[in-house]
């Protein structure tokens, strides 16, 4: 069993507190009847037969094949929605932390890892990976801990930035915890800490990624951060920074697929910018170190509406309401899906707005102007089904991945 500890560490860990914490307590139930309902529920419900789908002041469980509403829960106006990775739980972020959704019960548990103002959530390697903004924290659990903890709060440890700020996190499959670096007002890089018992010791670390956000794993675990004059990348014990072809060039999500070796990012190159359309992808090949730009020649898209998706393709959701196929190897648009009507960009980020989540091969794509969702065949682009009106439009998506 781990104990908390602090240790000094070299570089720019130096001053970071470390915390490596065991926790084994029940902080609540999974409702009533949850031990027996939910086990049985599970034989029933495979990885991917679920989706959840936050409306304001709601989180609804819909069964992924047809779209209908399973059951609804009271939540916060504004919610997250992640999928745990065990494919059967979702994280709902609330102002409390990492609520757990169990899709297969369904029920919206007690069970909250707690956290000031919750953040990223990340799935790699049998571990996912939760970060606490307000706390500049990262709790680390096993992917299919929920599933053995009969309700209770599953063993996970923990590490504590030098300060808290708006971050992410990853835990690669040797341990290795690859993690930003930032206070309340800035971020300007990442650090790469291998553990040791009770601390960690600094592999690499680097501080050219001004603003980094977001995080993704392409093949043979090359890691990705975006920056706002490019991404660096973390492989093989060293980072790497790759600039952007403008002065300022921001990457803030990755989309990837760990079977290929490049990374779709979203794109902007103007920090004045009013909205959050974006009209260009940046293409990075971890194989070949290249950092491109493609212009997607007018469409438009909002970070909500990207994916990868069959043969490692990339699936964009435009303001023209249809799902644009791109090849990353290529840069190339090679087809389209209609699938709903046009749209304009959000005034606000949290603002309802067409987005797109899926589980490999069946896009889901929330059709906000109709309050329903509606799922997609991404191979052949062919409609699977539609849901009725729901309560509101619909906002965050997850399906319950395993």
């Amino acid at each position: 069993m781990f104990t908390r500890s602090t240790r000094a560490l070299a570089g720019a860990a130096s001053l970071a507190a470390v915390a490596l914490i065991a926790t084994g307590c029940a902080s609540g139930s999974a409702g009533e009847g949850s031990a027996d309902a939910g086990s049985a529920a599970a034989a029933d419900v495979a990885a991917g037969d679920r989706l959840a789908v936050s409306v304001a002041g709601e989180v609804l469980v819909l069964d992924a094949e047809t779209l209908e509403v399973v059951e609804s829960f009271a939540s916060e106006d504004f919610t997250r929605l992640n999928a745990v990775g065990d494919g059967r739980n979702v994280f709902v972020t609330t102002s409390e932390g990492f609520q757990v959704l169990d899709t297969a019960a369904p029920d919206l548990t007690d069970t909250v890892i707690a956290a000031d103002a919750a953040g990223h959530v990340v799935r790699h390697g049998g571990k996912t990976v939760l970060y606490s903004d307000g706390w500049g924290e990262t709790t680390i659990l096993d992917t299919t801990a929920l599933l053995d903890s009969d309700g209770a709060l599953p063993e996970t440890t923990t590490y504590e930035a030098e300060e808290a700020h708006h971050g992410v996190s990853i835990v690669l499959e040797d341990g290795t915890l690859v993690t930003t670096v930032g206070d309340a007002t800035s971020r300007s890089g990442a650090v790469a800490l291998e553990p040791h018992d009770d601390h960690y010791h600094e592999l690499a670390s680097s501080d050219a990624c001004p603003g980094i956000h977001g995080e993704g794993t392409a093949a043979g675990e090359a890691v990705i951060f975006g920056c706002e004059n490019g991404a660096l990348l973390f492989h093989d014990g060293a980072f790497e920074k790759f600039e952007a072809p403008d002065e300022y060039g921001r990457m803030g999500n990755a989309y990837v697929s760990e079977t290929s070796p490049i990374i779709v990012g979203d794109y902007k190159n103007d920090p004045d910018a009013e909205g959050y359309l974006l009209g260009s992808v940046a293409l990075i090949d971890t194989a070949a170190h290249t950092y491109e730009v493609a212009d997607l020649g007018g469409i438009e898209y909002t970070w909500r509406g990207a994916v990868r998706g069959p043969e490692d393709l990339a699936y964009i959701l435009g303001t023209d309401g249809a799902i644009h196929v791109l090849d990353p190897a290529t840069g190339d648009v090679t087809d389209e899906f209609p699938v709903i009507d046009a749209w304009e960009g959000p005034a606000d980020w949290q603002d309802p707005h067409p987005a797109m989540t899926t589980d490999g091969s069946v896009a889901y794509v929330a059709d906000v102007a109709n309050d329903r969702v509606v799922s997609v065949d991404l191979a052949t682009g062919e409609v699977l089904a539609e849901s009725d009106a729901l309560p509101a439009a619909p906002n965050e998506m997850a399906v319950n991945l395993g």
